[in-house]
């Protein structure tokens, strides 16, 4: 069999070709396996004096890092935390399981900490750095190389989930950068993240601004300059012609055809027919989208459980607007709640509404309050164009087609 060519600065490694000038290092040579705990659930509360971190929070609240001085975590009594290491910074934990096959390994590295005492709890590896091999803020992006992750994806056990054992990841191999080098990726990638989370920082403000404006000007506590006609209170279908819904069931759908088809409004399908080509409202009937409003102008069908408001007296954006405040708060009393939540058409059509009786006004309260919609939409936008960015220059740096030094 012929040799693998290796490009010049370049060299063959166990875990594959690697740049000339970094090394290889087990992650038992790297780290040391520390004990976690492996209490019931039953024995946390939320108000005793030592936290925990669980596998499943590091799968669905963390990426990369868990700052604990604004995080949640549950908790455990001190007594029964005490035999078990605390944590400090710049540990990394990992989980041991995953029921996505993508996020075997998922690892997060610990900062402040400050005085908490906290220990790693169920199904996570706690690892503590040893001979200095890394540096901090590095630490994390390891389980993000590719080589790293294709070893941990072949060693994985299919036991309900996805399951790496100890043993098998103490002989890892991890690639090891230079000093220099893994603290210009760490501040690249850091300051890329900083990007990320002050966008998101930014949306949670302009999301929370959009709520006070609804709640101001859709109870007329604010009015708009130029503004003083009554409002009135009025039932919901005295706001629009009619409320109907359609006879197709979810079999209905076709893929690549041009009509969308809606299920629970929130999301469409396609259809090769159309019966609506109208400016409408769909509210879904059922499911865990049964308030959901949507609006939609063209040709579509629709399926049995979703309402189709058409045919408006009043702006339809102003009642689109209202609905998204009011009509969950309406539901959550009148719908049929179980295991399958779901409104009748009665739901929606006696619903009292509170609108100006100037049309000028709704059209004004509601062209406000899209602008903020569009400044969201907008920086949500830019907030997943950077993190497609990270995710670029992760690969590039870590799989070193980028170098930085």
């Amino acid at each position: 069999m012929d040799e693998i060519k290796v490009k010049p600065w370049y060299k063959m490694t166990e875990l594959g070709v690697i740049p000339e000038d970094w090394n290889i290092k087990t992650f038992n040579e790297s780290f040391d396996f520390l004990t976690t705990a492996s209490f019931s659930r039953d024995q946390l509360d939320n108000v005793s004096e030592t936290k925990c971190i669980h596998y499943w929070d590091i799968h669905t609240k963390w990426n990369y890092f868990l700052d604990i001085s604004n995080s949640i975590t549950p908790w455990i009594k001190y007594e029964k935390a005490k035999k078990y290491p605390f944590l400090r910074d710049w540990d990394l934990i990992m989980a041991d399981a995953s029921e996505d096959y993508s996020w075997i390994c998922k690892s997060v590295e610990i900062k402040n900490i400050k005085d908490n005492k906290i220990i790693s709890w169920l199904h996570t590896f706690l690892l503590r750095w040893k001979n200095n091999i890394f540096e901090n803020w590095f630490k994390w992006y390891i389980v993000s190389n590719k080589l790293v992750k294709n070893s941990l994806d072949r060693v994985a056990t299919w036991l309900k989930v996805y399951w790496v054992s100890k043993w098998n990841l103490k002989n890892i191999f991890i690639p090891v950068p230079k000093s220099e080098e893994q603290k210009l990726i760490a501040q690249t990638l850091s300051d890329t993240d900083e990007l990320i989370n002050s966008l998101y920082e930014l949306i949670a403000k302009k999301e929370k601004l959009k709520e006070w404006t609804m709640q101001e000007l859709l109870t007329w506590k604010r009015r708009l300059p130029w503004f003083d006609w009554e409002w009135e209170e009025k039932r919901l279908d005295k706001t629009f012609s009619n409320i109907t819904t359609w006879k197709l069931d979810a079999n209905a759908m076709v893929k690549n055809w041009k009509y969308r088809f809606y299920t629970c409004a929130k999301v469409h399908y396609y259809i090769d027919n159309y019966i609506f080509n109208e400016e409408v409202l769909l509210i879904s009937g059922n499911w865990e989208n049964v308030w959901y409003v949507h609006y939609y102008k063209w040709k579509f069908n629709a399926y049995q459980r979703t309402y189709i408001l058409l045919w408006f007296r009043d702006y339809i954006f102003f009642i689109k607007y209202y609905l998204d405040k009011y009509l969950k708060d309406r539901i959550l009393i009148e719908a049929k709640l179980g295991s399958t939540p779901y409104i009748t058409k009665d739901t929606l059509t006696d619903m009292l509404v509170k609108i100006p009786t100037d049309k000028n006004e709704q059209k004004a309260i509601a062209e406000v309050l899209s602008d903020m919609d569009n400044e969201i939409e907008n920086l949500k936008m830019k907030r997943d164009k950077y993190k497609k960015l990270k995710e670029w220059m992760m690969q590039e740096l870590l799989t070193w087609k980028i170098r930085l030094v």
